[in-house]
């Protein structure tokens, strides 16, 4: 445990919380105050360890080692690397208002934590309204008793504690009074049973709305890619098909969420310091990290289990999209272009996994028309991404192998793109044997028009700053491009029934 003086700061003018310290004593009565759930709406340890696993691997093979010597231990060996980035961690601002005022007002202020010393004084030092900080060392972890113990050392009378978790208990037992912050109702009802005169700061947002908005069930939408194969083959009346459809769908959603946290859990640093994603669930302490992990598990053990219960084929595509997806959350996604390859890859996985549920074989010229369509969309997520940065004047986005002046490069290769996949729709409408599919083929000429107005808008939309971070929601969100997709779908329908005569 160590304990050290630190210098104080002005106070801000924020606006100030209503308190329970204004008895008698209060300003001579010294507040600890806890970090991990209190100060900061997050897990400053298991943040280290997503840091070290997103950067360093190889050495949570050595995790094993660590915690035969102790969990003190491992927090000193995590907190070695200064990744983390204390200036943009989710504190809880309310408390920090009334922290500044009590210091402001002459009373002492410590921080109380069993995170380690190193991220415990870079906290404190970053916020300046703490007198000085108790914290783990390596050796003494400074949780409960422990932390009541170093606590006793300082204040061998009276002293206040603001905490959030059931550890804390034993500290507010002995404390003059207590400040429950974030808690379930469950804890703040014993904290009443003690008798001690409590301030409660509860929650700011409900768990279950932010599990929610962690699972991204908006972009569920994308995942109709997997209706393609049974929509182009005209098969959608057969129930057997669609029934295999919904499996591959839902499997793909389930899987698909929980890439998207595992995704923003090891992205933490990049999301908080983009303008859009640093209010995501995670990046801003709405939602705890152990949900978030539990939640990813539970979605994807689902989803491999409907692939499963659905075809061993299945199955292996959806292995094969995690796999992929993973690498990229990991690795690839801070590689230039590799990034949008990547994405087109998991938007085709997507059309593949439809035809493997249902056994609709798939031909080339839907695979490579699928390909250039998906790497004009991910080009366009990339571009939409860099005219941000250039209306904020910054140069590098962060957390990805890009610059300002890719644009030059990205912008002509996705409208080529673009092109590319209305040429080669062109070429199935005259060389794919069209003829013995479709009663009236030359009606796909105006779906290659519509095509052309869809990709180009998206563009437009792009350049404009209208675009989203998800260029295929964005899609299904647009009207004008849904009205252009609902348009396509039907002039299809028509030129495969419809006996049309054409000049």
């Amino acid at each position: 445990m160590k304990s050290s003086r630190l210098p104080g700061r002005a106070p801000a003018d924020d606006p100030v919380v209503a308190t329970d310290d204004s008895g008698p004593g209060a300003a001579a009565t010294p507040l600890f105050v806890d970090l991990d759930g209190t100060l900061v709406a997050t897990n400053t340890l298991l943040e280290c360890l997503l840091l070290r696993l997103r950067h360093r691997p190889l050495d949570l093979l050595k995790l094993p080692l660590w915690l035969w010597r102790g969990r003190a231990y491992v927090k000193a060996r995590l907190a070695e690397d200064d990744r983390l980035e204390v200036g943009r961690l989710p504190y809880r601002g309310d408390l920090c208002d009334q922290l500044r005022r009590v210091h402001a007002e002459g009373r002492r202020v410590y921080l109380a934590t069993a995170a380690d010393q190193r991220i415990a004084h870079r906290i404190a030092r970053h916020l300046g309204f703490f007198d000085a900080v108790l914290a783990s060392d390596g050796q003494r972890n400074l949780r409960a008793r422990e932390k009541l113990a170093a606590i006793r050392d300082v204040a061998a009378r009276d002293f206040d504690y603001a905490g959030n978790a059931r550890d804390d208990l034993v500290i507010w037992r002995a404390a003059r009074s207590a400040i429950v912050v974030g808690a379930r109702s469950g804890l703040v009802r014993r904290v009443a049973r003690l008798g001690r005169p409590a301030q409660i700061m509860p929650a700011t947002a409900s768990p279950w709305r932010e599990i929610v908005r962690a699972l991204r069930v908006h972009q569920w939408l994308k995942n109709l890619l997997v209706f393609v194969p049974l929509l182009t083959s005209f098969r959608f009346t057969d129930p057997g098909v669609l029934t295999h459809s919904l499996v591959a769908f839902f499997a793909f959603c389930f899987c698909a969420s929980s890439i998207y946290i595992v995704n923003d859990l090891l992205d933490l640093e990049a999301d908080r310091a983009h303008p859009r994603k640093r209010f995501r669930p995670f990046a801003g302490g709405t939602l705890s990290i152990p949900v978030g992990l539990l939640v990813a598990a539970s979605g994807m053990g689902l989803g491999l289990g409907l692939a499963g219960w659905d075809s061993q084929h299945l199955l292996a595509i959806m292995l094969v999209y995690v796999a992929t997806s993973t690498a990229y959350s990991i690795h690839l996604k801070t590689r230039v272009l590799a990034d949008v390859i990547v994405l087109a890859i998991l938007y085709t996985l997507r059309i593949f996994a439809g035809a493997a549920g249902t056994g609709i074989p798939l031909s080339v010229w839907l695979v490579a028309f699928s390909v250039l369509v998906f790497l004009s969309l991910g080009l366009v997520k990339r571009c939409s991404e860099l005219m941000l940065l250039q209306r904020e004047g910054r140069q590098v986005i962060r957390g990805r192998d890009y610059v300002l002046d890719d644009l030059k490069i990205f912008w002509p290769m996705g409208v080529a793109t673009s092109v590319g996949a209305v040429l080669l729709f062109a070429f199935f409408i005259h060389f794919g044997g069209v003829q013995a599919h479709y009663r009236t083929p030359a009606l796909l000429w105006i779906v290659a028009v519509g095509l052309f107005y869809w990709l180009s808008r998206m563009w437009i939309k792009t350049a404009r700053g209208e675009m989203t971070d998800d260029p295929l929601v964005f899609a299904l969100r647009d009207a004008g491009s849904r009205t252009v997709i609902a348009g396509m779908i039907l002039v299809t329908v028509a030129a495969r029934y419809a006996p049309l005569a054409w000049p």
